[in-house]
């Protein structure tokens, strides 16, 4: 396997005692260099006649790495390490997300309209006209962010404290992109009778619902369940926030080598949550050939193990991920690192197009394949086509909630897929540019338009 490409999420900065001395910081420089990590920022401190006092950023691929970098560093005569301290644990030292009031208290003429005795008032409005609370109150741009913290990124069950850092970091996306206040909802139970129960318990606070590292298959019934049982949107980004960015970069990669959806074979490596939710939304786009392997293989109807969901897309083929490949014409991977071979993308169609979207490590590292496809993505930033589901949760929330959409629907995902690759210009698509940045603040407006057109067509909106 290649190595990892060096990057901010292993970040270091060093603060150095340097003599005032030619040619000191170039060693220093050389030595990160020769161990393979990528310099960044270098500020100065202090500066004497004698030595200075420099901070040096470095980003490494892993913590391994890291401290190979440190200690090369260390390792340096006449070179002191005064400190190291990790960027990324820094930063969410104290947390990543607060709350603040919108309106400043600076009379007791201002705390009797916010608090009491004035706040009465709203209360009764809203007692006689339960739908005075979507004007009067925060539940009109809040989302609750729930967790059991069973399915955490890829790392596994690690509970709803371990769980918390990814809740803050999806409530700072939500604000960041779409204005919406969400908060982080971390429950202390695995149970889907109790998760569903909590969930609509805390519902009249918030104008809608994101499920989030919930492992599958409980994740299927309790999005299932609270969405009959509650009136506000549900949505559990792992499952459709991934498929609706997923079809995106498909629409556009099919683009480029001229093929379309219903002629193409289509392996999808990952049975969960992602895979499912996937397969189910490229069959709405009309993909009409579908693969689906798990650590067993393909999913086959000779198999007695399938869950309920895994029988939806049950073909009558088996064998193993190197068979179902063999012919392909796409590859989309919501599983593990390294799964996936040079010798299996060799063995696809002309044209083929590699989705491998594991994070941290891919099924495939890009450098391996790059001239042998004709598009690849994965889901980092450091590599191009980075399929992100930041591209879609913000916008489909911010739609949902602006037109009082009752409920999320498959229409949705599919304008919102199509808003999403039609931001890519004709003229700007190529094989590295199959997607909009996450950073192109276009997206979040056309998604949310798309979501409301969608709701009202489907006459779902309420606003």
């Amino acid at each position: 396997m290649a190595d990892l490409t060096p990057n901010s999420s292993f970040s270091l900065t060093l603060r150095l005692q340097i003599p005032n001395r030619v040619g000191m910081l170039a060693s220093i420089t050389q030595a990160i260099a020769t161990t393979g990590g990528n310099l960044g920022q270098i500020d100065l401190i202090e500066q004497t006649r004698k030595e200075s006092t420099r901070d040096i950023t470095v980003d490494a691929a892993s913590t391994e790495h890291a401290e190979t970098i440190v200690q090369a560093v260390k390792a340096l005569p006449d070179i002191k390490l005064l400190s190291v301290y990790d960027r990324t644990f820094n930063l969410h030292r104290g947390g990543k997300i607060s709350i603040t009031s919108r309106i400043p208290l600076r009379s007791v003429s201002d705390l009797a309209m916010a608090y009491t005795p004035g706040v009465g008032r709203i209360c009764t409005a809203i007692a006689q006209d339960p739908e005075e609370v979507y004007k009067l109150t925060i539940k009109q741009n809040t989302v609750a962010i729930v967790t059991d913290g069973s399915a955490v990124l890829g790392l596994g069950n690690l509970g709803p404290a371990a769980a918390l850092p990814v809740m803050e970091g999806k409530a700072m996306l939500f604000k960041e992109f779409a204005g919406l206040d969400a908060f982080p909802i971390c429950l202390a139970t695995q149970d889907t009778e109790e998760i569903i129960q909590t969930v609509k318990n805390i519902a009249p606070v918030f104008g809608g619902v994101n499920l989030e590292d919930i492992a599958a298959p409980r994740c299927f019934e309790i999005e299932r369940r609270l969405r009959e049982e509650l009136d506000i949107p549900v949505f559990h980004d792992d499952q459709h926030g991934t498929a609706i960015v997923t079809l995106a970069a498909l629409f556009n990669s099919l683009k480029l080598v001229h093929k379309s959806m219903a002629e193409i074979r289509i392996v999808i490596n990952g049975a969960g949550a992602a895979g499912v939710a996937i397969a189910r939304l490229l069959r709405k786009a009309g993909a009409e050939k579908i693969w689906m392997c798990d650590s067993k293989g393909i999913i086959s109807t000779s198999r007695t193990d399938l869950t309920e969901e895994k029988l939806e897309f049950a073909v009558k083929a088996q064998g193993t991920l190197a068979g179902a490949m063999q012919g392909a014409d796409v590859f989309i991977g919501v599983s593990a690192p390294g799964v996936l071979t040079p010798e299996m993308v060799h063995s696809m169609a002309k044209d083929a197009i590699v989705f491998a979207m594991a994070n941290p490590i891919p099924e495939i590292q890009p450098e391996l394949i790059s001239k042998d496809v004709a598009v690849i993505a994965t889901g980092r930033s450091d590599y191009p086509n980075q399929i992100n589901n930041v591209l879609a949760f913000p916008g489909v929330f911010r739609g949902a909630l602006d037109c009082r959409a009752h409920t999320i629907t498959t229409t949705m995902y599919l304008e919102a897929a199509s808003a999403i690759a039609s931001l890519v210009k004709p003229s700007d698509l190529d094989r590295e540019h199959i997607i909009p940045s996450v950073f192109d603040e276009r997206v979040v407006t056309a998604v949310a338009a798309a979501v409301q057109q969608a709701a009202r067509q489907e006459g779902i909106a309420r606003n």
